[in-house]
């Protein structure tokens, strides 16, 4: 264990990620100094926001600087420490992690992860992680549902937005589902027990949503952006809310991103629309988790998560997030489980 294996971001994208804009390399790994931990991890988390990181535009997080060890959540195993607040063998979650082998951070910057038995490790990536958060305070906290609404959730079989469609249907909600393909909306109709799914792959999404939603749409937990929301927003009844978690379907494009066509519904039918980001609600994790881990423990809440096995492989896994090719939450099986 001398040396680390790191992504580098090169260059910056400038559509899809190509070949050369980010590079495996092979660096020493220091020693640890008082206060620090060392952790091998042993997964990463691939999501979309990442796409956004290695672009220079307007973001929430300063952009991956070229030359940099790409940004993202992972979660590991403590192999050395100078703390006394870890061990080695604990399990833990860095603050800020890299898309390599080894974690090197402060002790304040780690988080410890909690033994939940019966609970599989990469739930801590997933539906106890940040996009069980993101989900549960994208709808609770913006969305907030009451029982009878009816609920839209683009981009439904993903891994925020399956979460967040079955926290609808726990406080009483009607939720319907877009998603794409068969198998993926099979899922969210007799896996999850949604009222409605739509796949946008094979039908109209505006006339399915007349169809489904006759009576207008009360909350719109909005994944994907672009004609998809549009195609809700027209159908949003007054006083409606739309939580803005993601727009990837824009992801990989440099242009300003323009707004809901028909902006004077907002207006017209005083819609609330809000953007938010996981880490806004951060302080406040203690509150979803109070709701997210009793539902797991009793089985209320499915997930499902898509492992690509080896660090060599994430360059290429990332793609899958844009075509559509990932099922569940999307990981990076770094290293063996303890």
């Amino acid at each position: 264990m001398t040396t680390n294996k790191q992504w580098i971001l090169r260059r910056r994208p400038t559509a899809d990620i190509t070949s050369g804009d980010l590079e495996l390399v092979e660096t020493p790994l220091r020693a640890i100094t008082d206060g620090e931990v060392l952790s091998r991890n042993i997964y990463l988390s691939l999501d979309p926001t990442h796409r956004i990181w290695m672009s220079d535009r307007d973001q929430y997080l300063p952009p991956v600087e070229l030359g940099q060890v790409m940004r993202g959540g992972v979660l590991g195993v403590v192999e050395r420490s100078a703390s006394p607040k870890f061990k080695p063998g604990d399990l833990v979650k860095p603050a800020v992690g890299g898309w390599e082998q080894f974690t090197i951070a402060k002790d304040h910057l780690m988080r410890p992860v909690p033994d939940l038995p019966g609970v599989p490790l990469p739930a801590h990536m997933s539906v106890l992680g940040s996009t069980g958060v993101t989900a549960y305070f994208g709808l609770m906290d913006i969305g907030q549902p009451k029982a009878g609404e009816m609920v839209v959730v683009s981009a439904a079989a993903g891994a925020v937005g399956s979460i967040a469609a079955q926290i609808a249907k726990l406080k009483g909600c009607r939720v319907v589902g877009i998603a794409g393909g068969k198998a993926k909306c099979d899922w969210l109709r007799d896996g999850l027990g949604l009222d409605g799914v739509i796949d946008y792959k094979g039908e109209d999404v505006a006339a399915a949503l007349d169809r489904l939603c006759p009576d207008g749409i009360d909350i719109d937990f909005e994944n994907v952006g672009g004609a998809i929301m549009d195609a809700v927003i027209a159908r949003m009844n007054t006083f409606g809310r739309v939580s803005l978690c993601g727009m990837i379907s824009t992801y990989n494009d440099e242009r300003p991103v323009p707004g809901p066509a028909d902006f004077g519904r907002v207006l017209m039918h005083r819609l609330l629309i809000k953007g938010f980001i996981v880490i806004d609600y951060f302080p406040r994790m203690a509150e979803a988790m109070a709701e997210l881990v009793p539902w797991v423990q009793r089985g209320e809440l499915q997930w499902k998560t898509h492992i690509v096995d080896g660090l060599e492989n994430a360059a290429e896994a990332v793609q899958l997030l844009f075509s559509g090719g990932n099922d569940g939450k999307l990981l990076v099986r770094v290293s063996p489980e303890p």
